[in-house]
């Protein structure tokens, strides 16, 4: 009996216990939205914050709870999540652009001019808090990497001490974005591949002497543009998006160099790339060169 007493107690407490904690699941439940739940299983789980939520979790319950929510939020997972998304809601899952991050600088170390060598912590934050940057230009790219170092994708690196973007592995994320001290990158559709690398909107004397790759306001640009895409406002040149077709005639006659035409930057890598690949040893030996 010494010994069945003590068993018999356990079991009681435990019978008691079980029935108290069915009780308290039936009357705590947090009903789960099914749909969310399959919403949640299609999205990629990267929790960028690209599509304007918290987290996947939270888009999932937005798209759930609202039908009138786009589908086509996610820029990690693209059309093809945006067509699984529809499917779930019945809805149409929309269109829109692919959009990518550009960087409004082309602050090259040999353009821009420091005025004072920073030994501190090795970010663009901790950079901006001293006297505005460690360049004379307060616009522009502190060339520590807060871009490089928030973007989970690896779409964007620092060279030449200043950010360029991967615009083929980019995912829109905005990461990047909200990382930079100085407002520098935003996103634009991918469509575009003209765009200024500049966001200094001093006067053209004070431009130049901090980088000579900055815009100087002289308005070629704004002149030669047939689309009415391009518009010089506080000393700054600003493509329109909607309206530039990509012809590339501001890149042509921008003095300064701070338009960029991507199509002719990708076209330069490519044969940069070609020309310090190795000779295949045959055609080494036959004086030729391999096809390209």
């Amino acid at each position: 009996m010494s010994i069945a007493i003590p068993i018999i107690l356990v079991v009681a407490i435990g019978f008691v216990a079980s029935i108290c904690l069915t009780y308290a699941s039936r009357v705590f439940a947090v009903e789960v939205d099914e749909t969310a739940v399959k919403i949640r299983e299609e999205l990629p789980g990267a929790n960028c914050g690209g599509c304007g939520y918290a987290g996947c979790d939270d888009y999932a319950n937005a798209l759930a709870a609202d039908h009138s929510v786009p589908c086509n939020k996610c820029a990690v997972g693209g059309a093809a999540v945006a067509d699984k998304l529809a499917q779930i809601l019945g809805v149409s899952a929309g269109e829109g652009d692919r959009q990518v991050a550009v960087v409004m600088c082309n602050g090259t170390s040999e353009a821009s001019k420091k005025v004072m060598e920073y030994k501190g912590i090795k970010t663009c934050k901790a950079a901006k808090s001293i006297f505005g940057g460690i360049n004379q230009c307060p616009f522009g790219c502190l060339g520590f990497g807060d871009c490089e170092s928030a973007c989970q994708f690896d779409s964007i690196h620092v060279r030449d001490g200043v950010a360029w973007v991967n615009r083929d592995t980019c995912t829109s994320c905005g990461a990047c974005v909200k990382a930079c001290p100085n407002g520098l990158i935003r996103l634009a559709p991918e469509k575009n591949v003209v765009f200024v690398r500049c966001h200094n909107t001093q006067k053209a004397k004070d431009a130049m002497q901090a980088c000579k790759n900055a815009c100087i306001g002289c308005k070629k640009c704004e002149s030669v543009c047939k689309f009415d895409a391009v518009h010089v406002n506080n000393n700054l040149s600003y493509i329109d998006p909607d309206k530039c077709k990509n012809c590339g005639m501001c890149e042509k006659v921008c003095p300064t160099g701070n338009i960029i035409n991507m199509r002719l930057v990708k076209n330069a890598a490519k044969k940069k790339a070609a020309a310090a690949a190795p000779v295949p040893k045959k055609a080494e030996a036959e004086g030729t060169q391999p096809n390209a």
